[in-house]
């Protein structure tokens, strides 16, 4: 089941949000968000793991129509607070989605397989309850920053020494998995350490940066494909009544 954020758990990872670090992050990823999702008002989209719903909150403003889950109470209670009747909430597992097949537009999963044993299900119950895109985002692990932080983790209490952190390569890898050879678009951000921040902004729009497989934040987005249809049959036409 992974991780379920208690108080605790919480705590730590609200430290990061709000961190120097963690507030720069938020912003460039939002924006690497809407860029690869490419939204349209009115599709509904189910956020996978919304926590205290900082990213509902984002999907709300763009128009979407928006249903949050997470397996923590804690969480859901926070963003209930701050989204009142804004976003539909539900207490669930990722690995065991409670909606029907095809009922979203679009999922996402943000800070969310980094603290699940079995992210290969949570992938395909994404597919499973989504007709368009799926988007990912994680910390990755082969981020100088992201590094660091599991270093200082073996030693202080830190959200990065609950998280499993992953690659490009090995996301890709879960995804051909999960849903086979569907096309992939993906960035990241904060490439830069924290010290360049001022100069981050203009950096982070260079496309050799937004195509850097080391950014602390990784966003990939799969185009579902769907290889069998229904189609409508005729009725039977009616057999005649045999009599002797």
């Amino acid at each position: 089941m992974g991780h379920v954020f208690d108080p605790r758990l919480a705590r730590l990872y609200e430290a990061w949000e709000k961190s120097p670090e963690g507030i720069l992050v938020d912003r460039l990823s939002s924006e690497l968000i809407v860029r690869l999702l490419r939204p349209g008002k009115g599709e509904r989209i189910l956020d996978i793991g919304c926590g205290t719903g900082n990213h509902l909150l984002l999907f709300y403003r763009l128009g979407f129509d928006v249903t949050g889950l997470d397996a923590s109470p804690y969480m859901l209670d926070i963003a209930r607070s701050r989204l009142g009747d804004k976003a539909s909430l539900r207490i669930g597992r990722a690995e065991d989605l409670p909606f029907e097949d095809n009922e979203f537009d679009l999922a996402t999963l943000i800070f969310t397989l980094e603290f699940l044993d079995d992210p290969l299900a949570a992938l395909r119950e994404a597919g499973r309850v989504t007709r368009n895109k799926v988007f990912v985002g994680v910390l990755n692990s082969l981020s100088a920053g992201c590094m660091c932080k599991k270093f200082f983790a073996l030693f202080h209490d830190s959200i990065f020494g609950e998280a499993h952190l992953f690659s490009l390569w090995g996301l890709k890898g879960y995804a051909k998995k999960a849903y086979g050879n569907v096309p992939i678009e993906w960035g990241s951000v904060r490439v830069m350490p924290l010290f360049l921040e001022k100069h981050a902004q203009m950096i982070e729009l260079l496309s050799s940066v937004r195509s850097s497989p080391f950014g602390t934040f990784l966003g990939l987005v799969f185009k579902l494909i769907y290889t069998l249809k229904t189609e409508k049959l005729k009725a039977a036409e009616r057999v005649p009544a045999f009599t002797p």
